[in-house]
């Protein structure tokens, strides 16, 4: 298997993507951010004191998809269609779900990553005075579709 990513010298540079077709392009990002009981009880009952914890993450989250190609390198920068982020709070987590969408030339895989790990950085700093020891894991691509590769679904989803 060939890297994309580095030119004749073996140095990184931005892939063409000038050639390729215009696509449908959605990707599904997934992540955690595991805290204390009590830490998902005050971002429950609105006692956080820097505000309504989820819905500065989210938008969070989508500024970071929207800022994806300023933070990783080679991203292409592109114009997304639509960005969503979905939390599920459970005993001593919050999920992070991130859909990208987007028509063009690349995919949106970075995009929803970066959504999710915006997204989870942002509640553990506005839960920080509470809880120091919140872990932010399990970021990964859930599915993606669009693009000359084909359609991609984690092991066990359709």
């Amino acid at each position: 298997m060939s890297f994309t990513h580095f030119n004749d010298s073996g140095r990184a540079y931005m892939v063409e993507v000038t050639g390729k077709d215009d696509t449908s392009r959605t990707a599904i990002a997934q992540g955690r951010i595991t805290m204390k009981p009590e830490t998902i009880e005050a971002i429950q009952n609105e006692r956080i004191k820097k505000g309504d914890v989820l819905s500065v993450s989210q938008v969070a989250g989508i500024m970071g998809a929207k800022k994806t190609s300023e933070v990783i390198p080679m991203c292409h920068p592109l114009m997304l269609t639509g960005v969503d982020l979905r939390f599920q709070i459970e005993k001593n987590c919050i999920l992070i779900e991130a859909e990208v969408k987007t028509v063009g030339k690349t995919g949106v895989e970075m995009e929803a990553l970066t959504a999710v790990a915006m997204a989870a950085l942002t509640i553990y700093d506005m839960c920080k005075a509470l809880d120091k020891e919140m872990v932010i894991g399990e970021i990964s691509l859930m599915k993606k579709t669009g693009g000359k590769s084909g359609d991609y679904f984690k092991e066990g989803l359709k």
